[in-house]
């Protein structure tokens, strides 16, 4: 089984291939965009912010070729928000995979911004989740997140309620990090390599 996992401009991507490693698995480090289209699962990763990250997809024509994959892919925190329709990061237009809007989490609420450490996922609606029990605990750093909404496959409150997770067809997104997050972590990179149609 081939792993392309996106490079493009954003931090966090190694952690994303030692992750795959404990799993057994060597993933590829890739923007080329023929690599991307024939692997068998593409991973889109990253921390960084979302208005020079399109700006370096569009750049590269990865925006075009993100859209057009049709085996399962995943984002990851920043991917996750680079696959929505808008980010108020940057005032950025992004992929439109899930026609959601990107807000930044308000900071007039007493807590604190980010959101940074564990927190609980909750109404899990996929097989994204197999395995993994409503409550369980995911690693987040983030400032922004998406709404809830249609795609919304799971859910997280800080603050507020928002989209843990997304899926709309063969595109899976969390805002936590897997990677980071112990065994459910490990549990849902699993379940993604062994996804083979969306429901």
């Amino acid at each position: 089984m081939t792993i392309a996992i996106l490079q493009y401009n954003a931090g966090n991507v190694q952690s994303v291939l030692f992750a795959l490693r404990r799993l057994g698995i060597e993933g590829i480090l890739t923007d080329d965009a023929e690599i991307l289209q024939k692997a068998d699962r593409v991973i889109f990763p990253g921390v960084g912010e979302a208005s020079s990250a399109m700006n370096y997809l569009k750049n590269k024509g990865l925006d075009k070729v993100i859209c057009s994959l049709t085996q399962p892919v995943l984002g990851i925190c920043l991917g996750l928000q680079l696959l929505c329709k808008y980010s108020e990061e940057g005032n950025t237009n992004c992929l439109g995979i899930f026609d959601l809007q990107v807000k930044k989490f308000p900071t007039d609420k007493g807590f604190k911004v980010p959101h940074v450490g564990w927190n609980s996922i909750e109404k899990l609606q996929s097989k994204l989740f197999a395995g993994i029990h409503a409550g369980a605990y995911m690693y987040y750093v983030h400032s922004y997140y998406a709404e809830l909404g249609s795609a919304t496959i799971a859910q997280t409150e800080y603050i507020l309620p928002f989209s843990a997770a997304l899926q709309h067809k063969n595109f899976y997104a969390v805002q936590f990090h897997p990677e980071k997050s112990s065994d459910s972590g490990e549990q849902l990179l699993k379940n993604f390599l062994q996804i083979s149609s969306y429901m």
